[in-house]
């Protein structure tokens, strides 16, 4: 499941994973964590070397169940402070660096395995899922919406989580990422080729969900997951 920040993409993996009994992989807050390890080390982020260095000795820890998607680094819990707004601001440098994608797709790609032999199946979430990470998956989505409708979630989710933040800086930043996540050079975000492209404008969450296990059952995916 691809696509930008505030599509509800999330919770909506997350959901899905839970009503299938999969697992659930978030590779953005891979990216958010390794972007906090390379600021807690004082690294610049536009420091390629310095930070491919950071990345590759972090100590690195993601969960992988819907109704608890934890992430450490280390024994510390960081799923907190991943979303706040000094590595929102430097996370697209970070996840920009050719061999830090090479470093963390290595990485999805072995969780996405495990889970696969494991659980049945895997909703994995990210920017590069459909294009890059799992080409072969039984299903892509990518979900969309207007910068206005994210840039208004992205503002509650704040404001429900404890952080400041208004509409007018959250619309700013989400329009900075799209064009920063869009026009890097590795893994641009984009829709893969035989993605189902879902707006979620207008949709809620439960709308959303209930078209994609449509999907899902039509194609026979729930399936594997069920015999497990």
């Amino acid at each position: 499941m691809d696509g930008p920040s505030g599509t509800g993409k999330s919770t909506v993996a997350r959901r899905l994973a839970g009503a299938l009994g999969a697992g659930y992989l978030d590779t953005g807050a891979m990216y958010r964590a390794i972007t906090l390890a390379v600021l807690r080390a004082g690294v610049d982020p536009a420091d390629s070397a310095a930070v491919l260095r950071v990345a590759e000795a972090a100590d690195l820890h993601i969960g992988t169940d819907p109704r608890h998607a934890s992430v450490h680094l280390g024994a510390e819990d960081v799923a907190a402070e991943i979303r706040g707004q000094r590595v929102t601001l430097a996370v697209s440098a970070v996840s920009a660096v050719p061999r830090v994608r090479d470093l963390l797709v290595a990485r999805q790609r072995q969780i996405i395995n495990e889970a696969g032999a494991r659980l049945g199946g895997i909703v994995v979430e990210g920017r590069d899922i459909g294009t890059v990470v799992a080409p072969d998956a039984g299903l892509k989505v990518y979900l969309t919406a207007s910068a206005a409708a994210r840039a208004a979630r992205r503002t509650a989710q704040d404001s429900a989580e404890g952080r400041k933040s208004t509409v007018d800086a959250t619309l700013a930043d989400v329009q900075r990422r799209d064009r920063l996540d869009s026009t890097r050079a590795v893994s641009p975000l984009r829709p893969a080729e035989d993605a189902v492209e879902v707006d979620t404008t207008e949709l809620d969450i439960t709308g959303v969900l209930d078209h994609l296990l449509a999907i899902v059952r039509d194609r026979g995916l729930h399936r594997a997951a069920a015999a497990r």
